[in-house]
C-alpha cells in the first residue's frame, strides 16, 4: 500500500543513513541508522506509522533537498 506521508525511501549501509522523501518534497538523511530498522521499514506495511514509531525523533537528521 502507498505511503500518505513517504515517497520513497534508501538506505545507503557504508554511511548508515537512511534516506526518506517525503510527498511534501522535502528529502532527508536520517543518520546513525543501523540496516536492520531499513529491511523492518521495507516490510513494514504502513511505512508512515513505522516512520513516526521507529525513526521520527529518535535518529539526528539533515535535510537534503536544501543543499
Amino acid at each position: 500500500m502507498p505511503s500518505t506521508i513517504i515517497r520513497w525511501f534508501n538506505y545507503a549501509p557504508e554511511t548508515r543513513e537512511l534516506l526518506i522523501g517525503f510527498r511534501s518534497g522535502r528529502e532527508y538523511a536520517y543518520l546513525d541508522v543501523p540496516e536492520q530498522i531499513f529491511l523492518a521499514m521495507k516490510r513494514a506495511p504502513s511505512k508512515g506509522e513505522f516512520f513516526n514509531v521507529n525513526i521520527r525523533d529518535r535518529y539526528r537528521f539533515v535535510r537534503r533537498d536544501e543543499q
